[in-house]
């Protein structure tokens, strides 16, 4: 026997309410016939027993608290890592075979296949993506699959990646005062995949680098305040969008600069 099946049931329905309702509209049993059902037809969601197997699949994700979400939608930048959880119940006793399917929109096959019950994916590129997860559950002769019939009634879970953004200050203040002690990217940006930035003074002397945007300069080389003055900053990155970034600035180091003695 092939089950099909297109929606998770909530309620059974038994042989005797049809027979009620057949008798409530007068119409003689000997009109009734019930269709013949192939292997291979979608019963409907309401027959399937409750303790045959389904699927519940979500994603986590740590959000920029530093907290993890459980969601079946997201929107932001791009790195972003999210744990695919199939949440499939009822299994004991059943084979299974998972199979996920990541679509970018706009794409006729799927970018990434994945074959475990959890999985780890990372999004790079931006752009809107699908996610599927095609389940099959057998016992004997028995089979109950959630595939093409089921997804085209379900949602699928999205991930919706932005478009990059970047930029670098050109000045700083490092003096302990809490407020624009390091030189970094500015805030706002979004989605850089490759980052790489490269400090310079006046004589061409590398003074720091770092890799990460939510990085940055302190101010300090080999272990002593940096002198005051202009530096020179250098940023090769790339956006998920595929734009590239290869910033040039100079950058003012202002240690005697407080928000106090610009207000006076």
């Amino acid at each position: 026997m092939y089950l099909s099946f297109l929606l998770r049931p909530h309620v059974s329905q038994r042989p005797l309410h049809l027979l009620a309702m057949l008798l409530w509209l007068s119409i003689p049993l000997s009109s009734y016939a019930a269709p013949p059902v192939s292997p291979t037809t979608s019963i409907p969601a309401v027959e399937r027993s409750l303790d045959e197997p389904y699927i519940s699949p979500t994603f986590i994700y740590v959000n920029e608290e530093g907290v993890e979400e459980t969601a079946t939608e997201y929107t932001g930048s791009a790195p972003f890592t999210a744990t695919l959880k199939a949440n499939a119940h009822n299994t004991e006793g059943w084979t299974t075979h998972y199979e996920w399917r990541i679509m970018r929109e706009g794409d006729d096959t799927p970018f990434l296949v994945r074959y475990e019950e959890d999985t780890e994916v990372e999004f790079r590129k931006a752009g809107s993506y699908s996610i599927y997860l095609y389940a099959t559950f057998t016992q004997g002769k028995d089979t109950v699959a959630y595939t093409e019939e089921y997804w085209a009634y379900e949602s699928p879970m999205r991930i919706n990646i932005g478009e990059s953004k970047l930029d670098m200050p050109n000045a700083f203040s490092p003096n302990n005062d809490g407020i624009n002690d390091v030189y970094k990217a500015k805030e706002g940006y979004k989605s850089i995949v490759e980052f790489h930035a490269y400090i310079f003074n006046r004589w061409g002397q590398k003074v720091y680098e770092w890799t990460d945007p939510a990085g940055g300069w302190d101010g300090t080389f080999n272990g002593q305040e940096a002198k005051q003055g202009v530096y020179f900053v250098l940023v090769k990155a790339k956006g998920a969008d595929g734009r590239t970034y290869n910033i040039r600035k100079d950058v003012n180091l202002l240690r005697g600069y407080t928000e106090t003695t610009n207000r006076q």
